[in-house]
């Protein structure tokens, strides 16, 4: 039987679509996120960035790969319903930790999350991949938009820098330009969302969100894990996450020893 916080429509949406919503999937673990993403702010990571562009106002602040430091985010990584469900939605009998990420919106944030695909920034492609994004406060506008379909597109987005707006890698060629989906009609999906609930989608899945113009913070969490078929591959140039120094090969598993295997079906 699939687990309480999933149905067969939601696996086949996920199948199909890339994204689906998670209805309360870390609602026992806001306070102890909230924690964590407080000690992460005061404490950022080598990767952390405040995303300063001319013109913009406010603060979006985003930092990765801290679940290691942070017991915060151990906790939830380790003890959370997360790997149950993302091994239902993926339909695979293992489920390894890839990284974390933390998202956060201050009031008055103009500056929107572009859009893109995470896919092509990392070092591991399969089709068996999921982000959950699950925000510490209640959203509408400042929620996830994510394009239904589109981790089924034949080529991946060019991954580009937030600020600058350049390509990440050299090797431009085997990407497609960043769509704009709203002016092309495509069919996107988002939700207004409780803290602890979940959208999770696929690595390919195009998504993005607008600024914080609100009067209140925006909050989010954000765990990527991978199944069955994910594979180290090699890309044009540094990823991101960099993980220097990992060593590995392409056609290989995420080394256990970085990227532990959080269920085993």
């Amino acid at each position: 039987m699939p687990h309480p916080l999933v149905t067969q429509d939601m696996i086949e949406s996920y199948q199909s679509d890339g994204v689906v919503l998670v209805k309360g999937l870390f609602a026992d673990h806001v306070e102890t996120l909230r924690n964590g993403v407080a000690a992460n702010m005061a404490a950022p990571g080598p990767y952390a960035s405040d995303n300063k562009k001319k013109g913009e106002t406010g603060l979006f602040f985003d930092d990765y790969c801290n679940w290691s430091r942070i017991p915060e985010f151990r906790q939830v990584v380790e003890n959370s319903a997360a790997a149950e469900v993302a091994a239902e939605l993926m339909q695979s009998r293992s489920v390894q930790m890839f990284h974390d990420h933390v998202l956060v919106k201050e009031p008055g944030t103009s500056m929107a999350t572009p859009w893109h695909q995470d896919g092509p920034y990392y070092f591991v492609e399969g089709r068996q991949t999921i982000s959950f994004w699950s925000p510490l406060d209640p959203v509408k506008q400042a929620t996830l938009r994510c394009v239904a379909g589109s981790h089924l597109w034949d080529k991946e987005v060019l991954p580009t820098r937030w600020v600058s707006e350049e390509g990440f890698f050299a090797d431009e060629g085997q990407y497609i330009p960043v769509p704009d989906p709203d002016a092309e009609g495509m069919r996107v999906v988002e939700f207004e969302m409780e803290p602890g609930d979940a959208v999770a989608f696929n690595y390919r899945t195009l998504h993005g969100a607008r600024g914080n113009q609100s009067e209140s913070r925006r909050r989010a969490f954000s765990l990527r894990l991978v199944g069955d078929d994910a594979r180290y591959v090699e890309r044009p140039g540094r990823t991101s996450p960099p993980f220097p120094g990992h060593d590995m090969i392409p056609g290989q598993r995420l080394r256990e020893d970085w990227f532990p295997i959080l269920l085993q079906r």
